[in-house]
């Protein structure tokens, strides 16, 4: 008796260059998202923001925009990996990407800080988690072949 085989055409397949080039371009939006958050919170409101203690770089901004390339970098290894792998993958990676911005955004109310600068720093995560879950989701429509 013959293995199961699938029928090819419901098989999920993912242009992974298109993915790609989607989740490098989502890289970019979130650190510039990050860097932009970063001045006005900092420089135009003069709230400390909070930034996490691993360094990524040699300045706060270059440790916030390192964090959010990272970030989004690894949100698009998940969604390729849900996309070969899971039903409705967008599904799953926007639960799984609301539910980890939350916890980032919730990060700085752990910190030692003004109640000012722990709301300025959690609103920039939330922007940039967003951002990388709502530009991910849009390109996973734009990456499946099939």
């Amino acid at each position: 008796m013959n293995a199961y085989q699938p029928d090819p055409r419901t098989t999920p397949t993912v242009d992974a260059k298109r993915l790609w080039a989607g989740g490098a371009a989502t890289a970019v939006v979130a650190a510039l998202a990050a860097v932009v958050g970063l001045l006005l919170v900092r420089d135009v409101f003069d709230v400390p923001v909070i930034t996490p203690a691993t360094g990524i770089g040699t300045s706060q901004a270059a440790n916030l925009a390192g964090h959010a390339v990272v970030a989004a970098l690894i949100a698009t290894a998940l969604l390729h990996v849900l996309m070969l792998t899971t039903p409705r993958a967008t599904s799953f990676f926007g639960w799984i990407g609301v539910l980890a911005t939350l916890a980032a955004t919730l990060l700085p109310f752990a910190a030692d800080a003004t109640s000012a600068s722990r709301i300025c720093s959690a609103a920039i995560y939330f922007v940039v988690g967003i951002a990388i879950v709502t530009l991910l989701t849009g390109v996973a429509g734009s990456a499946r072949t099939s």
